[in-house]
């Protein structure tokens, strides 16, 4: 179990744990590179060492990290650091929808139909990506605190291909559909099933079928039937209860061939509750299933059963009732569903064969896994188990991938660590079937140093085709090509100092070389530079040197230089920045900043004024006016110039000292009696 602080993959500092399976744990953990919470799967420790565990987990990274839908939780990354093995997912607050009905109980049907058309929307996404879910329960579906649902754990995810025949995938047993419970082929449609079983839960509070153990309840979902939902609850509308019988049929293509079909009547289920769009087709007629008379039934329990022993443990027994709401029967038809559960040998028979061949086969594994753990067992060397490091370095043994499928060989050479890198080379051959290993150019047992890249030469069978180069091309102009050419292809994101965002930087297998038709291209798509974050410094109070320094030691640079007044902030010092202290941003980001010129400076000057408001002389001509300003015995002129009757009365307006102080008159050069008393007052510039 990690520790809260450890930091994997130089970027996920773990925070605290959330969940726990049987294979991995889920941890909350903040991501410094993009400033974001995310949730991590770590593959428990017993099982990092074992290849298949580790295959099975990268497989439900890739199955999962091409889908990206509001309803489905998105994958970011996978990685293994150290020996931990670990995916990267969308951290999703919430509860699971199977805790969220035990906690409501059923639920109502509006917001079953919604979370119903949410479920299936993802499932459609996941579908046209060519991924079965396998394993669509309500524990795998997560309630936001929003109210928007996420399927998640694509733990047993595989590609819909016409090759997923006879699947071992199996999901939890009380959703499981019919093929999937016979281990047969299992498409789009097993997950519409599960669906089928998820609404009937919510509808009703109540999963359809129960049993003593897994085996029961298994058999039922392959020749059980399920009490209708508004048998339960006769509020149900009619059209939701056959939604589900619908997606529920035995037979897969008796169910919606399409996730997008069932959505189609869940949205019409919501205006039309009562509706009679939902078809179910009939069993045909030259079914596997024969009807048989009860004349014929009779007989054959007469010929085929024998009398039972009962032993004197079995008598002491109670009667076990069978789970089922007996109300829902008349009298006669309880007798006769008991008297079949009773004498119904074939099934009896099957369910305890099954029960025996689940508890052998438990048993050895038990066996095997402890053995395995005291070292009982010998398999001859290192042929068929991860490599042993072989110094400190971290370096790995190389196995022996001849003879396998190219994808299983790249698997096993991952899964022994030290970030081997696997690259492919094509040539025909007349006698190894196309995509198995012919040779590897690292033989078995040779050490491999951490990033050794190894070469395997794979059989392009007797049909090739030449790669189309497409480099430096646009995602979409590459894409479209390879198709033209019949190439199916996949994408990977990196980063890329040359090659702009959005074209290809190389592909694999390369331009130019021969390869089987339909063989899957991978292009490395460049996500532009790589962006590295820097933490902006507080600035305030600052010199501009001192702000040069810190920047500089910040991985960032001094933008624009901005200088204002300021009553406050002494001169030189930094006001304000456009970025503030803590923001993200790019280094090599320019920061804008704001010096003081400090308090701005003001004159003040002492002003009085007085006004005339008659012509002191007579005549009509003009005269000599001066006046002149008294203040603590100095006499100063004030005004001195020709002035005429038309232009009183008059204003003067005159600066002085602080304080009182009187105006004398003088026309034409004699004083006059009159005096004018005023008080200068403080007048700023």
């Amino acid at each position: 179990m990690l520790k809260s602080g450890m930091v994997i993959g130089n970027r996920y500092e773990i925070i605290e744990l959330v969940g726990s399976g049987g294979m991995s744990d889920v941890y909350k953990a903040q991501c410094y590179k993009l400033n974001r919470k995310v949730a991590i799967k770590v593959l428990k420790k017993e099982f990092s060492d074992d290849t298949n565990f580790v295959a099975k987990f990268r497989v439900e990274a890739q199955s999962a990290a091409g889908l990206s839908h509001p309803n489905i939780v998105n994958v970011y990354d996978v990685g293994e650091d150290e020996g931990i093995h670990y995916i990267v997912m969308e951290l999703v607050e919430g509860i699971t929808l199977k805790k969220y009905i035990q906690e409501k109980g059923r639920l109502p049907i509006e917001q079953a139909i919604d979370f119903a058309t949410q479920i299936a929307s993802g499932i459609e996404v996941a579908h046209m990506n060519h991924t079965i879910h396998r394993d669509i329960k309500p524990q795998n579906i997560i309630v936001s605190n929003n109210g928007l649902l996420k399927v998640t754990d694509f733990g047993i995810a595989r590609a819909a291909t016409s090759n997923t025949v006879a699947s071992n995938a199996m999901g939890s047993v009380h959703y499981i559909s019919p093929e999937q419970a016979r281990g047969g082929y299992s498409d789009e449609k097993s997950d519409i099933y599960s669906l089928g079983i998820t609404l009937y839960e919510m509808v009703t509070g109540r999963v359809p079928f129960e049993g003593e153990n897994n085996v029961t309840v298994a058999l039922m979902h392959i020749q059980g039937q399920m009490i209708p939902p508004r048998e339960y609850y006769p509020d149900i509308p009619v059209s939701v209860e056959k939604i589900i019988q619908k997606a529920t049929q035995k037979k897969p293509e008796l169910r919606y061939l399409t996730a997008n079909a069932m959505i189609a009547d869940l949205k019409r289920a919501l205006a039309e509750p009562d509706g009679e769009y939902v078809h179910l087709t009939p069993v045909v007629t030259d079914s596997p299933t024969v009807n048989i008379s009860e004349e014929e039934v009779s007989k054959i329990k007469k010929q085929a059963i024998p009398k039972q022993v009962v032993t004197t443990e079995e008598k002491a027994k109670p009667e076990k009732k069978p789970e089922k709401n007996m109300d829902l029967y008349e009298n006669n038809e309880e007798e006769e569903l008991a008297e079949e559960e009773e004498i119904d040998p074939k099934l009896q028979k099957l369910i305890v064969i099954l029960g025996i061949v689940t508890a052998v086969i438990l048993a050895m594994f038990l066996l095997f896994m402890v053995g395995k753990g005291l070292k009982l067992f010998s398999f001859g060397g290192n042929k068929d188990n991860t490599a042993i490091s072989t110094d400190s370095k971290g370096s790995v043994v190389m196995k022996n991938v001849v003879g396998k499928k190219i994808e299983d060989a790249k698997a096993e050479i991952e899964a022994l660590g030290g970030d081997i890198v696997v690259k492919t080379e094509y040539k025909p051959s007349d006698t190894i079937e196309a995509d198995y290993v012919m040779e590897q150019d690292v033989k078995e047992g040779e050490t491999l140093s951490p990033g050794s890249v190894v070469v395997l030469t794979v059989s392009s069978g007797t049909n090739q085709v030449e790669v189309i180069d497409v480099t430096k091309l646009t995602k979409g102009e590459a894409e479209t090509k390879l198709k033209s050419a019949g190439f199916d292809v996949k994408f990977e994101y990196i980063y890329s100092d040359t090659v702009e965002k959005d074209k290809v930087v190389k592909q694999d297998p390369e331009g130019g070389s021969k390869v089987p038709e339909g063989t899957t291209i991978t292009l490395y798509i460049s996500e532009g530079k790589e962006v590295k974050e820097a933490t902006v410094p507080e600035l305030k109070n600052m010199t501009l040197s001192e702000v040069q320094i810190i920047l500089k030691e910040n991985n960032l640079k001094l933008g624009s230089v901005t200088k204002e007044y300021h009553d406050t902030v002494p001169s030189g010092l930094v006001i304000s920045q456009d970025y503030k202290k803590g923001d993200k941003v790019p280094e090599g980001t320019a920061i804008n900043i704001t010096i003081s010129l400090g308090p701005k400076s003001t004159n003040v000057v002492y002003k009085g004024s007085i006004t005339i408001s008659s012509c002191p002389f007579e005549g009509d001509g003009g005269a000599d006016i001066r006046l002149v300003l008294v203040q603590d015995g100095n006499k100063t002129t004030i005004f001195d110039d020709t002035l005429f009757p038309s232009d009183f009365p008059k204003t003067f307006t005159f600066e002085g000292k602080k304080g009182s102080a009187e105006v004398y008159l003088y026309v034409n050069g004699v004083e006059q009696g009159q005096r004018w008393n005023t008080t200068l007052v403080a007048v700023s510039e």
